[in-house]
This record gives structure tokens, sequence and C-alpha cells, in this order.
């Protein structure tokens, strides 16, 4: 039997679960079989947490928060008392208006009840709708202040990268969600203790009555939200697969290859069968709540009705006055909302919460990773820098990266390192710049030890030109100064020397260019423009130390052969360190480190290391050969 097209693209496509969860999503699982009495015993750390910094982004806005939803409360309370006197005397045996007359008093205490309440709800609303930037400032603050100061290892750390991407994406913007949360869970609390305690003055019996006309409503309300969020959960999968789809349709990047392979049809099939799929979820949810909402105002109207009965029994057996039944009423419809309210704000809390301590943790992780602080500077100069029997692994890996690693760099010299793929080289660099601390041995400048080194002051004395090098979205002057102020002369120098005075001379606004297409007049540059500024950027630094981490990697022959040349003229009086693949370029360095495996297998100059006929040799052919055999 034939195979129909759609067939074949639900064939093609994995079953939904293949799909991890979003970092955003983590704590999905947890959230699907969690019951409320588990909300609630994790509600009073949630409330402290945010109230806590809630506290530390304006003591004053939280203050106001609480205390003021707390005074509505008393004046709902007084408020509802209140009305007992007026049903009273209007329930009175006489004239309508002396019992109107009679009202008054209680009417305009009733009022005025409102009136204050209204003032407390408002002044309450506005010093939280203060509070929220203010807490998410804090947050995103103290996350960023974190993640600039730990060590750069830290970031090869899987685990330490998950926990921050996980505090990074939703757990830091969960703080403001929390306190919100946290403030909605308080107030609703306080307009339920109101309304109890209101009940309970009238008459005993009358309290366990909220609880028969609220819990019914509450329930179907918490269990229909639960219902989308389960429904949701489960179409994640999908809904990043038809967000994937959408952007392979309609991006710049894919859209010549959609049209040269004639994909449209491939990729509508596949978007139609996810979003069927989507579809058939959201109906089914769709009836499911409809029926849970029948069912909960089924017997909410049931409960309610029994309400009534029992307020008719005790009016007629005289146990409450028509009045206090009145206000009774009047109470239990309160309560009814604070109870829903509730519910739904706990759930909330419980929810975000999850996220929000994700953020904590991290916090908490990441201020134990921070440095020791170090005072002493590092020498303006050196004559010798000196690594010493250096040994350096990485997290979570077995083999280290270095392993008792020496080497040296005279003041004017040219020191390359040369190797494989992972054979060192770029650790063994950023061991040298303070970017990595070593695991055993140490680097002297000098007879100065850097681990008694202040790093910000050590990085301030290096330069770096990476070959991944980053491409801000800043202007072509910031790209180059990096928040360095030297004055106009000395950012002409700098990109003269690399060549990237030519690039920006070809830019519309010059320096004051904003290299990135998103911003309105942003322009964006080859990889070799790039290249060139990232060059600038390093000899604008003007350090004693220059590190060349694969410089030329983006730049054609005859570029890369200028670069080279400008950077041994640019070393005079000052170290170069230069990493690279090209061995043609190292011929002329006054010393060469051969690593292979982390350790150092070779080391002299050019003429040295040929002779010697080693590692170093044998590439320096390989690479000589295919040259010639072109």
């Amino acid at each position: 039997m034939a195979v129909t097209a759609q067939e074949n693209a639900e064939d093609d496509l994995p079953a939904l679960a293949e799909l991890d969860s979003p970092t955003w999503l983590r704590h999905g699982d947890v959230l699907v079989g969690v019951g409320f009495l588990t909300v609630a015993r994790r509600l009073p750390a949630l409330v402290r947490q945010a109230l806590r910094m809630a506290w530390a982004a304006s003591p004053r806005d939280t203050l106001a928060t609480v205390v003021l939803n707390l005074l509505g409360g008393v004046f709902t309370a007084f408020g509802l008392l209140a009305t007992t006197g007026v049903l009273t005397a209007l329930f009175e045996a006489g004239p309508t208006p002396g019992r109107v007359r009679a009202a008054l008093p209680s009417l305009l205490l009733v009022g005025a009840a409102a009136v204050v309440r209204s003032a407390m709800q408002s002044g309450a609303g506005w010093a939280q709708s203060r509070l929220r930037p203010q807490v998410t400032l804090v947050g995103e603050t103290r996350l960023y202040d974190l993640t600039s100061r730990v060590d750069l290892v830290c970031f090869d750390d899987p685990a330490f990268h998950d926990s921050l991407e996980r505090a990074r994406y939703r757990g830091m913007a969960m703080a403001g969600s929390v306190v919100d949360a946290t403030i909605d869970t308080i107030t609703s609390v306080v307009g339920l203790v109101a309304a109890a305690g209101v009940l309970g003055v009238l008459h005993p019996v009358l309290l366990p009555l909220l609880l028969l006309a609220v819990v019914p409503d509450a329930w179907a309300a918490v269990r229909a939200a639960r219902m989308g969020y389960v429904a949701d959960l489960r179409l994640v999968p999908a809904r990043r697969r038809k967000w994937i789809i959408a952007e392979l349709l309609a991006d710049k990047e894919t859209a010549a290859e959609v049209r040269s392979f004639t994909m449209r049809g491939f990729l509508m099939r596949m978007h139609g069968v996810v979003s069927r799929a989507e579809q058939d979820v959201l109906l089914d949810l769709a009836r499911r709540r409809t029926v849970t909402r029948v069912v909960g105002e089924v017997l909410g109207g049931a409960g309610q009705g029994l309400v009534y009965v029992s307020l008719g029994i005790l009016l007629a057996a005289g146990a409450v006055p028509l009045a206090v039944a009145g206000t009774a009423v009047l109470a239990i419809r309160a309560g009814q909302g604070s109870l829903s309210s509730f519910m739904f704000a706990t759930n909330r809390l419980y929810e975000e919460g999850l996220y929000f301590t994700d953020y904590l943790d991290f916090a908490a992780q990441a201020e134990a990773r921070i440095p020791a602080a170090r005072t002493r500077e590092a020498p303006a100069a050196f004559s010798r820098i000196t690594v010493e029997d250096v040994s350096f692994s990485y997290p979570a890996t077995e083999t280290p990266a270095l392993r008792g690693v020496s080497a040296h760099i005279d003041r004017g010299e040219v020191v390359a390192l040369v190797g494989e793929n992972g054979s060192g080289k770029t650790t063994l660099a950023k061991i040298l710049s303070g970017l990595y601390a070593p695991d055993g041995g140490r680097v002297l400048w000098d007879d100065v030890d850097l681990r008694e080194v202040d790093p910000e002051t050590l990085r301030s004395r290096i330069a770096v030109i990476a070959q991944d090098h980053t491409r801000w979205p800043l202007t072509a002057r910031h790209n180059i100064t990096m928040g360095l102020e030297k004055g106009q002369d000395a950012v002409d120098a700098a990109a003269r020397v690399a060549g990237a005075d030519e690039v920006v001379a070809e830019l519309p606004h010059g320096y004051r260019t904003l290299l990135d297409r998103r911003f309105k007049d942003g322009r964006d540059l080859s990889g070799g423009q790039w290249q060139r500024i990232a060059v600038a950027r390093g000899f604008y630094r003007d350090s004693p130390l220059l590190i060349c981490d694969e410089p030329t990697a983006a730049l054609d022959a005859r570029a890369e052969h200028a670069l080279f040349e400008r950077i041994r003229r640019h070393s005079d009086g000052r170290s170069v360190l230069l990493i690279t693949h090209r061995l043609a370029s190292v011929r002329y360095a006054d010393r060469i480190y051969v690593l292979e495996h982390g350790l150092v297998r070779e080391h002299g100059d050019h003429r040295e290391l040929m002779a010697l006929g080693g590692l170093y040799a044998e590439l320096y052919e390989l690479q000589a050969q295919a040259y010639r055999s072109a």
C-alpha cells in the first residue's frame, strides 16, 4: 500500500519526549505531581526568602506593602462588623424614615471603613508596584556581580555552568514574581482572617460555613489551573519543535537553502503534524477544564445552598438575629474571594519559588568560588616571566591539560607555543595571563609570584589578541578601547598598526559606527575585518606582554604576513607570546616551545628544532610539503 507524504513526515518526526525540556522548565515534573500539603509545608521558607530579598531592595516599600495590607484587613473586618449595626437598625420595627436615621451612624462607619480600606489597598498596591523593579534590579545586580567575579575556570565546570543557566534564564526572573506572589499570599491570608474573625465574633457556628461555601470553587479553580499547567508541560517539546520549524521557514539564514533544496513542502508537512498534535491536546484540555468548572460550580452551588439552609435554621431557632445572618452572608462572600486568591497565590509561589531557589543556590555556590582578595599590585614591567613546573586540570576531566610545564619569556622576546589541537597551548596562555590559576607549580614576573598579585592589576599589564574574540555590539571605537580611554591619538595609532584604520575608513560614521546590524545605522564586518579590530584592541592596550592566540585565523595570506610583520615591529621593548598552527609564521621567533599532551616536548629556535628532527620538524615539513605540492 502506498505511503502518503504526510505519513512520511510523521515517521520523520522523533517522539516528542526526545526533545529535552528547556532550562526554564527544569522543575516541570516536580510540579505535576505535587499536592497542596507539600506546597503548604514549603510556604514559610519561601515567604522568608522573598521578604528578605524585598527588604534588601527597599525596606520602606516592603514595610509599607505589608503594613498597609494588614491595615486593609483590619478595616475590612471593621466594615463588616459595622454592617451588622446598619442591618440591625433597618430590621427594627417602626417607620422607615426612623429606621434609616437610626442606621446612619453605622452606615457612616461602614462608608468610612470602605474609604480607609480602599486607601490602604491602593497604598499597598503602589508600594508593591514600586517594589518589583527594585527587587529585579537587586537580583540582576547580584547575579552579574557574581558571574563576573568567579574564577574563569568555573565556566569550564559543567555543574557550575548548568547551575548558572538555571539561575540566569528563569531563576533570576522569578525574584520579582516570587515577591509579588508572597505579597498576594499575605493579602489573601489577611482577607481570609478578617472574614473568619468576623464570623467567629458573630457566632462560632458560622465559621465552618465559610469553608463549606468557598472550598468547592477554590478546588475547581486550582484543578483547572493545574490541568492547564500539565498540558503546557506536555506541549513543551512540540512547541519547541514547532518554533524550530517556523524559524527554518521564516529565517533569513535558511531562506536560500529552503528554496534551493525545495524544502518548503517537507517543512510545511512537519509543521502541520506538530500543529495538529498541539491542537488535539488543547481541545482535550478545553473539554476537561469545562467539566471541572461545571463540577466546581455545582458543588459550590450546593455548598452555598447548605449555607443558606443552615442560616435559615439558625434564624428559625433564634440562634442568630436577622442582621447577623445578613452580615454573615457578606463575610462568607468576602472570604470566598480571599480563599480563591490564596489558593492561586500559594500555587504560584510554590512553582516560582522552585526556580527562585535555583537562583539562591547558584548565588551561594558562586560566592564560595570567588577567589580571596589579593592586594599586591602586579609589576609594571618585567625582565623575565618564568613558568616553573606548572600543572593544570579542567573540572570534571581526568586527563591534565598541563603536566609539569616549564618555560620562560624574556623582555622584548617573541616566544611561540606550537603543537597539535589539545596540546595545552591556549591553557598555558590563560595561566600566563592570570585567567587560570595553576593547580601546581608557579608563574613569576621576575621574583613576584602571581598567586600573590591582584588579578585585575595583572590583567591590566597584559594584552590579548584571541582567535575567538568577542564581536561587541558597540561602536568601532569602543571595540578597540574596551572601556580604557587613552585619547584618540592612541586609538588611531593602534588601528594603524593593526590595519584596522582601513576598515574604519569604510564605515559610514567612522569610529562612531555601531558594529551590529540590530541597531539603527549599525554595520557588520567580515571575519577578516573583525580580526583587524581585535588586533587593534590588543595593540591599543600597549602592555609589556602581548599574547596572540591564533591572531591570523580569519586573514588571507597577504594580511597574515603583514600582521606578523607589524607584531614583530610592535614588540620592540615588549614581549610577545604567539600561539599558532601556521609554523611558517614562527620561524623568526626567539624561542619556540612545542607542546604535546600537556608536556613541553621540545624547545629552541626554528633552526635548532629543525636540526633536532623531532615533532616540530615533522609538523613543519608536513605544512611545507602541502604548499610545495600545491
